[in-house]
């Protein structure tokens, strides 16, 4: 059972949403996945999304890296959602820790999803920490990059965007935390 743990309103209006909870279980439009670049899902996030989709995510993972090749930080692919209950997964490939200018790549990641979403006309979108797993991004800095990456897209696309809904869907209390402060040092806002 997913808990909203805090929100923000931006002035253009869309609504970030700090969530405990897990990703699969999410009911928005598009979940983001955080994948490597050849969309192998094994582990982690990608693993738990690839189980509870069912296989027609793996299928069409492969068919898209047959056709596009390796997925790029700035680019991601985009699957059905299978058997889960969004309609749609971008699989978003995050940089690994000491591979150099990280903290770009992230930025690039979740842009590169939000304005995935945003060119299909999403109105709700949930994220990970991405890199944060077995990529070893530290947290902290990832929640710097990760909510300002959102906040610096949002501004952007303006209040014509129809993404309205974004949440860091995070699935421990620890790493909630984490993001927390950071809402609390960007907005102010009391978790």
């Amino acid at each position: 059972m997913s808990q909203i743990f805090a929100q923000h309103t931006l002035p253009i209006g869309q609504a970030l949403r700090l969530v405990l909870g897990d990703i699969t279980e999410e009911t928005v439009d598009v979940i983001v996945n955080a994948a490597n670049e050849r969309l192998a899902h094994g582990g982690g996030v990608a693993g738990a999304i690839a189980r509870k989709g069912g296989p027609s995510i793996q299928a069409e993972s492969d068919e898209w890296v047959q056709r596009h090749g390796p997925v790029s930080h700035e680019r991601p692919a985009i699957t059905g959602g299978g058997r889960l209950p969004c309609r749609y997964v971008i699989h978003a490939v995050g940089p690994v820790w000491g591979s150099g200018d990280e903290d770009c790549k992230l930025r690039a990641a979740v842009t590169g999803a939000l304005q995935m979403a945003h060119e299909r006309g999403l109105a709700s979108i949930a994220l990970p920490a991405i890199s944060t797993g077995i990529f070893g991004f530290p947290l902290e800095r990832a929640a710097q990059v990760i909510v300002g990456a959102v906040v610096d897209f949002c501004a952007t696309a303006g209040p014509e965007s129809s993404l309205r809904d974004i949440r860091f869907t995070l699935i421990d209390e620890p790493t909630v935390q984490v993001f927390a402060g950071e809402f609390q040092r960007r907005f102010g806002d009391p978790p």
